[in-house]
């Protein structure tokens, strides 16, 4: 497989918009409310995904016990943290300086031990770390080169170690839903947290996995129902929010 891309992912702008946004991440009614709402599907998602690759039993104590995880892109620890009861070593990292401060707090207030690092997603693969398992939420989309990120994280996971990545589809729909919706209507976000240009289909990510050197496995859906107002996981609707998974060959 190719060596890991000297190119660096972050983009100063993108990091500039997270960093403003710091101190609410813990904050279920603040500017990442939309994340908190999303947060118990998308952890639906990846204990499953995990649980089936490593043939673990997620209602049993600490069923991800002696697994090394990465959380890139981590924030203030929405993912780190469930993983780090579900037994897993975690690894939180992000390039957003303020963040990590706020997710050391937060641990330490919840009792738990969480290895966070303020880098980028290079600086782990030049300094040879390596996981079983890379969370990689809602991050792909904010980098400067999607494929060499993609790339770089490959190269983090161990062989038969397995990525879970979600992002935004980019269509009509989800100019409306995301940018238009949460921004400017609903007020969730900050206008301009997101650009609709670097959306990224599910068609165009399985390709960059697969050139990432991975074998995508799975994709679903986040669908929001505005009258329950609540999320699920979707076999069909990929049309705004969607996750996938995917593995790194064993050989």
């Amino acid at each position: 497989m190719s060596a890991t891309p000297s190119v660096s992912s972050i983009n100063e702008g993108e990091i500039a918009k997270f960093e403003a946004m710091a101190a609410e991440w813990w904050d279920p009614q603040g500017k990442f409310k939309p994340l908190h709402m999303l947060n118990p599907t998308r952890l639906d998602y990846i204990i499953d995904q995990i649980s089936a690759e490593f043939g673990r039993d997620p209602k049993g104590p600490e069923p991800f016990k002696g697994l090394r995880l990465l959380d890139i892109g981590c924030g203030g620890g929405l993912l780190s943290e469930p993983m780090a009861r579900l037994g897993a070593d975690v690894v939180g990292a992000d390039a957003a300086a303020r963040n990590i401060p706020v997710a050391e707090v937060h641990a330490a207030q919840s009792g738990l031990k969480i290895d966070y690092r303020h880098c980028a997603a290079e600086d782990l693969a030049g300094e040879g770390e390596h996981f079983d398992v890379v969370l990689n939420m809602e991050v792909v989309e904010h980098v400067e080169d999607p494929q060499a990120f993609l790339m770089t994280c490959q190269t983090l996971l161990k062989p038969g170690g397995l990525m879970v990545c979600s992002t935004l589809n980019r269509n009509p729909k989800s100019y409306m839903m995301a940018i238009i919706g949460a921004e400017h209507v609903m007020r969730w976000l900050p206008k301009g947290t997101h650009e609709w240009q670097k959306f990224i289909t599910p068609d165009e990510l399985f390709d960059m996995l697969s050139k990432a050197g991975l074998e995508p496995v799975d994709r679903k859906g986040f669908q929001f129902n505005p009258i329950t107002w609540s999320w699920r996981i979707s076999e069909r609707d990929l049309s705004v929010n969607y996750v996938t998974a995917s593995v790194k060959p064993k050989a």
